[in-house]
């Protein structure tokens, strides 16, 4: 299978769970989910194709740092908001310095009429050129990740680590339809490193639990 292999870095990174509802706890490495963010910050036709993460390989050691944000504790519907009487702090335990190689397959959709080498140009030509749709963000949208194509020289750190259940994915990715109410639909994976590799199983694989939709 062709595959687009992609280093991101930046200076943080902060991979929540869904069960931290208040505090920022991040994962010790980028979720498949997060991933797919990345790359579809790069380059994204929802109607034609979608990603499948093949791997996730981690470069840097991982380091942790904690700190305090300051956050709005209510959502916006229509009328303004003062931060004054809105803002909260919250514990951030967040990873820094990293730095992924993301490897990931383009996966035509039936409608697809061309050709998937197409694809497969069109997004090294955006990766290579350092174009992107929107800023790539390491799990938080403050946290920006910068990017170029992989020559393959560094290799993974030498550590083991089992990460247990972890988000796989938000939404099916055979559910492209945009609607005016998003339909979520929670996908885990256990997730386990090895010598600083983390093999993702495609989503059609019995290793994916794939649950009812989210409320």
């Amino acid at each position: 299978m062709q595959e687009i292999v992609l280093e991101v870095w930046g200076d943080f990174a902060c991979f929540c769970q869904p069960f931290n509802k208040v505090e920022r706890l991040t994962s010790p490495f980028p979720t498949p989910s997060a991933a797919k963010g990345i790359l579809s910050a790069i380059y994204l036709k929802p109607a034609e194709f979608y990603y499948q993460i093949n791997r996730i390989e981690v470069l840097n050691p991982i380091r942790y740092i904690s700190f305090k944000r300051n956050e709005v504790k209510c959502k916006v519907n229509g009328k303004p908001i003062y931060t004054d009487e809105e803002r909260t702090q919250r514990q951030t335990v967040a990873l820094k310095d990293v730095r992924y190689r993301i490897a990931a397959s383009i996966i035509p959709r039936a409608a697809f009429a061309g050709k998937e080498k197409q694809l497969y140009e069109q997004a090294l030509r955006r990766i290579r050129n350092g174009k992107c749709f929107t800023q790539p963000a390491l799990g938080m949208r403050e946290f920006a990740a910068y990017f170029e194509e992989s020559d393959g020289q560094r290799k993974p750190i030498d550590e083991s680590l089992d990460g247990g259940f972890m988000v796989y994915d938000v939404f099916s990715p055979y559910d492209y339809v945009v609607r005016k109410k998003a339909q979520p639909q929670l996908s885990l994976y256990h997730a386990v490193m090895e010598h600083g590799v983390i093999q993702v199983p495609p989503y059609e694989s019995p290793q994916v639990l794939k649950g009812g939709r989210v409320c």
